[in-house]
């Protein structure tokens, strides 16, 4: 923060860690949670980032600071999109500018930025699972600390939260859930009434007499019941808890999310309390900022913009992305074939199925953050004659790895899977890189996997893919792609077949995907032959074969792990044909990529075209040595 910010922000510029905020008065809140809203704002415009969820659990984030003893009390923020106010708080509010930069702030929590980041996160439905281990694992060292998992509605649509909640019902566990419901309007209930019964229910003198009324009435069936239905109905005036309530946990709530003198005496009262407890906090999405509130999904996710009116101000390509191009191709194939259907889990907007929603309602389906189900959904439906294209994320489609074999590949059904952000994402960091698909899905049998290196081939995959009567896979990155947009035809691919663009000497540049631009650049400069490959699966034998024959050197080239990827099925097709010859393969080292914009990340990876040239001509350098010798 600049001299200048402290003149904005005064309150948040005294607040350097969890134990000064713990050393205001409680009245002062309100004004920090006002000041720390203008901060995020101010920085999110000039680094872009996740921003509604932010704003609306600026309370919520100071409630938990002041009242748990943090970083000893375990907090675990679910996926992470709504934890910049967190990290503000925990001594990295001048550090917020780097947010999502190269070498900068990550915009998930991360254990290795701080010791308040109890848990590393990025993908969804985690924080309760997480938050159990926790209070496992306090139990088992006789530590004396509390975890609390914050999960939002959306996340609790994910199996796996729901998985983590049975269990937890049934162990005893000292857990605190708070459900972040930030996706409905705010009920009649959340107001006077609800905020003061539930201090009350979560209040000492309610447990006290909750579990001392249980000890007493234990011999007295009849009785008890009516005190167990009786409780039961005054909840009832309260929320909707029941669900919660058989699954083992004390429910609390709603409460209003926003109201810093509601949410700080009851997180005391459940602070002091032992045992799975849920409270349900109602928040609203983009809260304090009008844009951000008014169309909280434009906000999600967002660029740099000007705070004063919310308008983008990052530069805009004018050559379509392949999320662009897939959402046309989805909707003209609709109205070629009514047996396609649309699915997605929870990724709309990011996947680019808004238009095809509007216009094919019917068969349209978001199943919410739930990925297997959205797989064997899918297969269900390829059973019956139906034509699902599966619209993913990379890093998303591991999540339902088993449902992917299982499911759709070792039955031959006819999916399409069609995914997105492939490679480097950029700002999101590693959580979001897609580096591992190829691996993943090339040693499955069954499935067909195409690599598009421009807009055109990308529509065309589409296509093969929609019409293959099998399992198929069409990956592309974030972003735009080469070429303009395609025309509207529908036409498939040669299937299996790569495309020689060069012909050269000596060196063979195979790539799968969009590397081929930069690939190009390089064959150029060494006169070497360029393929562009388009299946990693099946392999094009005969490019590979003619490319063997007549060169000195092949290189591969692909956006995604050297280790099991495309590089690697080639390097396996040469073994089992007992074919020698000098292999380069080029694509992301065994770690995990970093966050930065594509570009700085393919250039610290040497996938730029610089990079591909260097090392070609270092590889070059040890073939010619070793000819010396």
């Amino acid at each position: 923060m600049t001299a200048s910010s402290t003149d904005r922000w005064p309150l948040l510029e005294s607040v350097n860690s969890p134990a000064d905020l713990r050393q205001l008065p409680r009245a002062r809140l309100p004004d920090l949670a006002r000041e720390m809203r203008g901060y995020l704002i101010d920085v999110v415009s000039t680094t872009g980032g996740h921003l509604s969820a932010g704003l609306g659990t600026v309370e919520l984030t100071i409630a938990l600071h002041y009242v748990f003893n943090t970083p000893t009390d375990r907090l675990v923020w679910d996926v992470g999109h709504q934890s910049y106010a967190h990290k503000i708080l925990t001594g990295r509010r001048d550090r917020m500018p780097t947010l999502r930069q190269k070498n900068g702030l990550s915009g998930f929590p991360k254990r290795s930025e701080s010791e308040y980041d109890a848990f590393g996160t990025g993908h969804s439905s985690t924080s309760i699972s997480a938050a159990l281990g926790m209070s496992i694992a306090a139990r088992q060292n006789g530590a004396n600390r509390k975890s609390v998992a914050i999960i939002g509605d959306g996340a609790m649509t994910g199996g796996m939260a729901f998985e983590a909640l049975n269990h937890a019902g049934d162990s005893d566990a000292d857990l605190l859930v708070i459900l972040n419901d930030n996706d409905m309007s705010i009920s009649p209930n959340v107001g006077g009434l609800s905020n003061h019964l539930t201090r009350l229910l979560s209040g000492q003198l309610y447990s006290t007499v909750r579990e001392g009324s249980k000890k007493v009435l234990e011999h007295m069936p009849g009785v008890r019941e009516m005190a167990r239905r009786t409780e039961e109905h005054v909840k009832g005036m309260v929320a909707p808890g029941t669900l919660f309530e058989e699954l083992g946990f004390h429910y609390f709530g709603p409460v209003d999310g926003h109201d810093l003198n509601t949410l700080v005496p009851v997180l005391g009262n459940l602070y002091a309390q032992k045992g799975p407890r849920f409270l349900h906090v109602v928040t609203q999405k983009g809260k304090g900022y009008f844009p951000a509130e008014d169309d909280p999904g434009r906000y999600h996710g967002v660029g740099k913009f000007e705070p004063s009116t919310g308008e983008s101000t990052g530069s805009q390509e004018n050559s379509p992305t392949f999320t662009q191009v897939f959402g046309e191709w989805l909707c003209d194939m609709a109205e070629e074939d009514s047996r396609l259907i649309g699915i997605t889990p929870a990724m709309r907007e990011g996947s680019g199925l808004v238009e095809f929603s509007q216009r094919f309602e019917d068969r349209y389906f978001d199943v919410g953050i739930a990925e297997q189900h959205a797989v064997t959904l899918a297969a269900g439906m390829a059973t019956d004659g139906l034509k699902p294209v599966v619209a993913i994320y990379s890093t998303f489609l591991q999540r339902a790895y088993d449902q992917v074999i299982h499911d759709v590949a070792m039955q031959g059904l006819p999916v399409l899977f069609a995914i997105d952000r492939a490679g480097i994402v950029g700002a999101d960091g590693p959580t979001h890189t897609g580096a591992y698909d190829l691996c993943y899905l090339r040693c499955v049998p069954n499935i067909v996997i195409m690599t598009p290196a421009d807009a055109d081939e990308a529509r065309r995959m589409l296509t093969t893919g929609f019409l293959h009567d099998g399992p198929a896979a069409v990956r592309y990155p974030r972003g735009n792609c080469p070429g303009a947009l395609p025309r509207k035809e529908l036409k498939a691919i040669a299937f299996g077949k790569a495309e020689r663009c060069r012909q050269g000497r000596k060196i063979a540049l195979m790539v799968f995907g969009t590397l081929l631009s930069s690939a190009r650049e390089v064959a150029e400069k060494l006169d070497a032959s360029l393929y562009n490959m388009r299946f990693v699966k099946p392999l094009d034998e005969d490019a590979i074969r003619s490319a063997v024959d007549n060169h000195d050197l092949l290189v591969t080239i692909e956006e995604n792990t050297v280790a099991g990827g495309a590089g690697s099925a080639v390097n396996e097709w040469l073994a089992a044909n007992d074919i020698h010859t000098d292999i380069l393969n080029l694509g992301f080292p065994d770690t995990y990529v970093g966050q930065g914009t594509q570009a700085e990340m393919l250039s610290d990876w040497g996938l730029d075209a610089e990079g591909i040239l260097r090392s070609i001509e270092n590889r070059l350098a040890i073939m010619d040595a070793s000819n010396c010798q």
